[in-house]
């Protein structure tokens, strides 16, 4: 039985001249299933504060040209009120190798050109950080990026970027909501033709001149550039899996501008599949996704193996242990190891600013921040997404009161330099790599560093776990999950008492509010309960620090095993 929400809302579509006959038989075929049909229409799909993020098809709660074309009238409106400077405002837009991606690229380039907005669209698909870089490089007044980073292949989304190349903040993306609350029908959103939007100008196609100044850009912040050629290259071996994304091009092409001669790209997912048919999954968060990459990796002995997710924000680093096995380091070991190495070196050169500072977010490990203050740099914590981290930085810039020199999330986003507001998969590729490089030139491999790390500065571990609850229901449940141990929070956990709860709903440390719950611990482990942004699950996350390895492991499977059981009940 449709909910009466549903049913009015479907009926809308059905009848609205402007929706093709396509969509309109495709939600015809789908009479009989009630249950699909309430799913697609018991809502709109969500504007969160990074886009929309939802499943391909037809109805209010799927991403399709509809949904993507509404959203971009909204935020044209946004772009125009926002405009002062002169002539007419622009948007840089891109897009990774997802089903549709292109035509939702260009009906977004074609709403903002029927209201006045100067749309520079790329020619085929680019990585999200070149988005970002290329709205600060054009100085342009906003930017969209179509991708679903490492959603499986049904899903697509639609981000959103001020002029600084950030992400939207809540109070930027609340206007953009209101404005897309107010087109009132699908029939308000305004569109060119492509014809008409290229004949007045309106539409600009972005290609090789803008992917040679990100290049070169991501490539001047390497720290060794000119040693790798000279001493490193000859006997370093990369794989580099892109994972059916972006990725190839520009993070072969940084590897090959700072020195790197031997890079051997996983043929098998070289190329663009919007089906990324050789993983179950296109995240580099999983071993799995690595599998065809230590083949590879075994027949030409590489050193490093290294992968990106669809639309390269993302990377992923793997290693040879003491018992040469491959070991995948977890987003807040290669962010230690990456602190590490470029804090390291610019010590080393008398280069580290006496202001300098490191940004995370509250889930990211406390190593990465430990070692950074052991450099005297500065550490501060944002809330969860690399916006955050982005509107720090603009706050740095136009202060001056740090220098900004790293920032990075547990879930392997990282940036360095001021090049971009967003993370770089290119740019950790980059620095990774050589971060490798340079230690293989002393005799040290990056798991002989970590361990390194890990005597001197303590035995970090985290873990990760998350409960996917999909459709109306789930919302529901996970809302429920958040409530019961808000209101009802444990006085110990795993026999050890709790010391803090931090609600960010309430508004922390002067973070915008958010519904996360972390849960600090007297032995100072922690644990944080927060509901995902762009996917239907709830993500919680673990950190302890032990005494050494094998106790550290077992400090975090007895707090993992004590909060899971309570959270499955």
């Amino acid at each position: 039985m449709l909910s009466e929400t549903a049913k009015q809302t479907l009926e809308q579509w059905l009848k609205d001249p402007s929706i093709d006959e396509e969509t309109k038989q495709e939600l015809t075929d789908l009479s009989e299933d009630t249950n699909e049909l309430e799913d697609r229409f018991y809502r709109e799909l969500e504007f969160g504060t990074g886009g929309l993020r939802g499943v391909i098809g037809a109805g209010s709660n799927r991403i399709n040209r509809y949904t993507v074309g509404k959203a971009t009238q909204g935020f044209a409106r946004y772009i125009n009120e926002g405009h002062k400077g002169e002539g007419k405002p622009s948007v840089v837009i891109a897009h990774d190798s997802r089903h549709f991606s292109p035509e939702f690229a260009l009906e977004a380039a074609l709403v903002l050109a029927a209201n006045g907005i100067v749309a520079k669209l790329f020619t085929s698909l680019r990585p999200t950080p070149q988005l970002s870089y290329s709205v600060r490089h054009l100085q342009a007044t906003g930017g969209i990026v179509i991708t679903a980073s490492h959603n499986p292949p049904e899903y697509n989304g639609y981000k959103v970027y001020n002029a600084s190349g950030g992400q939207l903040v809540p109070d930027e993306a609340e206007r953009v909501i209101q404005y897309i609350q107010d087109v009132a029908s699908l029939a308000d959103v305004k569109k060119l033709t492509q014809a008409d939007a290229e004949a007045q100008g309106l539409l600009v196609w972005l290609g090789d001149a803008e992917d040679e100044a990100f290049i070169e850009t991501v490539a001047a912040e390497s720290l060794n550039r000119d040693r790798i050629a000279a001493e490193y290259s000859k006997d370093f071996n990369i794989v580099f899996t892109p994972l059916h994304g972006t990725g190839n091009m520009p993070v072969t092409k940084v590897l090959e501008r700072i020195g790197f001669t031997n890079v051997h790209v996983v043929p098998e997912q070289a190329e663009p599949d919007a089906n990324f048919t050789t993983v179950k999954s296109p995240n580099p968060e999983e071993r799995e996704a690595f599998t065809l990459a230590m083949k590879l990796g075994e027949k030409v002995d590489a050193d490093i193996i290294i992968g990106t997710d669809p639309d390269a924000d993302r990377m992923g680093a793997v290693v040879k242990d003491k018992e040469g096995k491959y070991f995948v380091l977890s987003g807040n070991q290669s962010g230690a190891i990456m602190t590490n190495y470029l804090l390291g070196q610019l010590k080393e050169r008398g280069q580290l600013p006496t202001n300098g500072a490191v940004v995370k977010t509250i889930v990211t490990s406390e190593m990465g921040a430990v070692i950074a203050k052991h450099y005297g740099a500065e550490v501060f914590n944002t809330l969860t997404g690399f916006k955050y981290i982005g509107e720090k930085m603009n706050a740095f810039e136009e202060t001056g009161s740090h220098t900004y020199l790293f920032g990075y999330e547990e879930s392997y986003g990282y940036l360095a330099g001021n090049y971009a507001r967003d993370k770089d998969a290119v740019l950790a590729a980059m620095l990774i790599c050589e971060a490798a490089a340079y230690y293989k030139s002393v005799g040290k491999t990056l798991y002989d560093v970590l361990q390194e790390l890990y005597e001197q500065f303590g035995y970090f571990l985290e873990n990760l776990e998350s409960r996917t609850l999909k459709g109306k229901d789930g919302v529901a449940q996970i809302q429920a999950i958040m409530t019961e141990w808000r209101t009802s929070a444990p006085e110990e956990v795993a026999d050890i008492k709790v010391r803090e709860m931090l609600d960010y709903s309430t508004g922390i440390d002067d973070l915008p509010k958010e519904n996360v719950l972390k849960f600090i611990l007297e032995d100072g482990s922690w644990f944080c309960l927060r509901p995902s942004g762009t996917e239907p699950k709830i993500k919680i996350y673990f950190a302890v620090q032990g005494e050494n390895n094998e106790d550290a492991h077992a400090r975090i499977q007895r707090l993992t095993d004590a909060v899971m059981s309570r959270i499955d009940r």
